[in-house]
């Protein structure tokens, strides 16, 4: 066991101060040595006391660092992924894992090949809330699943804003806000479920006036078993948006119903009534991005990646998993284009 894994930091954005802070203040087995990528680089490396190096090649080259946590643009992850495991570092990136099908393959091999371990950031798996709900479903409160809706739902309004200071989200080459979102959503079918997709059908556009495409996607998703699921999202919706509609999801079993947004509220229908089942503490994302509530779920990545390179035992988000989410969305994208329902998993031709 090594008594404290070096961790370098890149990316300087708002998920760069997060993972700092949840390193710097509540990873346990853990310390940073340093911060690159990103216009805020030095500053955020001033505010903790640590040296902000000229790139991640200059990072991988230190000693003391063991493995490093990405939250760069989507496009620019194969690329670093090359350099830090060609180093011989451990990585931790940020979702989605990549922008395609491809570069996520590219990015496992690599990590397969200099022996490295590769962790994605799920951190819905992660939440209190959501923990309490796959126990119900695996304890069998439910009953067997036979349906699942979800819906990431955001006003164009605070769009605008995410655009306006994330420029690279415009890059054809990046996944943009639906990657962003749709692989939390993905992957949190995937796991809630424990079941494969097998069959997508999507509609996608572009309703507004932002210039960058899928800004809302509506899919239908057949997974194994039978199980129908539907995803829904979308960030174009005229203020004040949908109530309760950030990440929301709703399980049907044959015995109860599970319904439940991530940051607000956690239900189940039973017999002939509804009742809550957990209510999570509130906090100010915007305002107060350091507040620990909001990085419990940051934090326990975190501590499951840096758990396993201590005790030398296998990441519970590894390539693979964050593969399938990437896949579930290109699907989407690629049925969209075709007209036609996509079979999964993709094979030749398919994948992008």
């Amino acid at each position: 066991m090594t008594d404290s894994i070096g961790i370098g930091m890149i990316g300087s954005g708002f998920m760069g101060l997060s993972y700092s802070q949840a390193v710097v203040a509540h990873v346990e087995g853990a310390h940073l040595v340093s911060i690159t990528g990103g216009r805020r680089a030095a500053g955020l490396a001033e505010e903790h006391g640590l040296p902000a190096d000229e790139s991640v090649a200059a990072m991988v080259a230190r000693a003391e660092i063991d493995a490093v946590i990405v939250a760069t643009p989507d496009q620019c992850r194969l690329e670093i992924a090359e350099t830090v495991a060609a180093a011989g570092k451990h990585l931790l990136v940020e979702k989605p894992m990549a922008p395609t099908v491809a570069e996520c393959d590219q990015m496992i091999q690599l990590c397969d090949q200099a022996v490295v371990k590769l962790g994605v950031v799920k951190t819905e798996r992660f939440r209190t809330l959501t923990r309490k709900a796959k126990t119900l479903i695996d304890e069998g409160a439910l009953g067997p699943i036979w349906m699942m809706r979800t819906m990431s739902a955001f006003p164009i309004s605070l769009t605008r804003d995410v655009f306006a200071e994330r420029q690279w989200m415009y890059d054809p080459a990046s996944g943009g806000l639906f990657m962003g979102m749709a692989s939390h959503n993905a992957d949190f079918l995937r796991w809630l479920s424990g079941k494969e997709v097998r069959k997508v059908f999507a509609q996608v556009n572009t309703f507004s006036d932002i210039d960058a495409p899928a800004q809302s996607v509506m899919a239908q998703l057949e997974f194994e078993d039978g199980i129908m699921a539907h995803m829904w999202t979308t960030s174009e919706l005229p203020d004040p948006s949908i109530p309760d509609s950030e990440v929301r999801f709703e399980v049907v079993g044959r015995d109860a119903i599970l319904d439940f947004e991530n940051f607000n509220f956690l239900r189940m229908g039973k017999g002939d009534s509804w009742q809550d089942v957990f209510i999570p503490e509130k906090f100010d994302w915007a305002n107060d991005p350091k507040n620990p509530v909001r990085l419990e779920p940051h934090t326990r990545v975190i501590q499951d990646f840096v758990d396993s390179l201590r005790f030398d035992r296998e990441i519970n988000v590894g390539g693979l998993e964050g593969r399938a989410a990437v896949e579930i969305c290109e699907a989407c994208l690629r049925s969209a284009e075709s007209g036609q329902a996509i079979e999964l998993p993709l094979t030749g031709s398919q994948e992008g």
